[in-house]
C-alpha cells in the first residue's frame, strides 16, 4: 500500500516537472522604459478609465492624474475615441438577421512631452461573432454588452503590452 502511494505521488509530480522544465512562467507585470505616464483621452471614456486602473495597479510606473500637466510625465499616451460597431453578417432564407459581428477599435499613439513619437498612431481592433434570436432580444443585448466589455479589456491588455515593448523613452 505504501509503495502504491509513492508511485501515485511520483506520477502526480511528473506534469509539474515537465511544465517547469519547458521554461513555463506565469505572466509578470511588464517592465516599462519610463517611470511616469500621462493618459490623454476623451472625457468619460470607459476604455481610458480601465486603462488608468490597470496602470495604477502597476507599481513600476507612476500614473499622472488628468489634472496634472502632461509635460511632467516621461511619456504621453494619447487615445482617440473608441469606436463600436454592430454589423449584420448572416441572414436567414427569409431575410431575418441570424448573426451579428461586434467590432470595437481604438487608436492610440505614444510620445514624449517634447513631441518625439515613440509609437506612431496605431489602431487596435477586436471583433466577436454573436448569434441573434428575436425571441430573446433582451438577453442578446446583455450578451452584446458583456462582449463589448470583454473586447475593451482585451484592447487595454494589448495596449499595455505595446507600450511596454517601447525600449527607450
Amino acid at each position: 500500500m505504501a509503495d502504491r502511494r509513492k508511485v501515485l505521488r511520483a506520477a502526480a509530480l511528473v506534469p509539474l516537472g515537465l511544465v517547469a522544465g519547458c521554461g513555463f512562467q506565469l505572466r509578470k507585470a511588464p517592465d516599462f522604459a519610463f517611470a511616469s505616464i500621462y493618459i490623454a483621452a476623451p472625457t468619460g471614456s470607459p476604455l481610458a478609465n480601465e486603462l488608468r486602473r490597470n496602470f495604477a495597479s502597476i507599481d513600476t510606473v507612476r500614473l499622472l492624474a488628468p489634472e496634472q500637466p502632461p509635460a511632467s510625465a516621461d511619456v504621453v499616451l494619447e487615445l482617440g475615441a473608441e469606436q463600436r460597431q454592430k454589423v449584420v453578417v448572416g441572414l436567414t432564407a427569409s431575410g431575418q438577421v441570424r448573426e451579428f459581428q461586434l467590432r470595437s477599435a481604438v487608436t492610440f499613439s505614444l510620445r514624449t512631452p517634447a513631441g518625439r513619437q515613440l509609437i506612431a498612431p496605431t489602431t487596435l481592433e477586436q471583433q466577436r461573432d454573436v448569434s441573434f434570436n428575436e425571441s430573446a432580444v433582451l438577453a442578446k443585448e446583455a450578451e452584446d454588452n458583456l462582449l463589448y466589455r470583454d473586447m475593451q479589456s482585451d484592447l487595454v491588455q494589448q495596449l499595455i503590452r505595446r507600450v511596454a515593448a517601447v525600449k527607450a523613452a
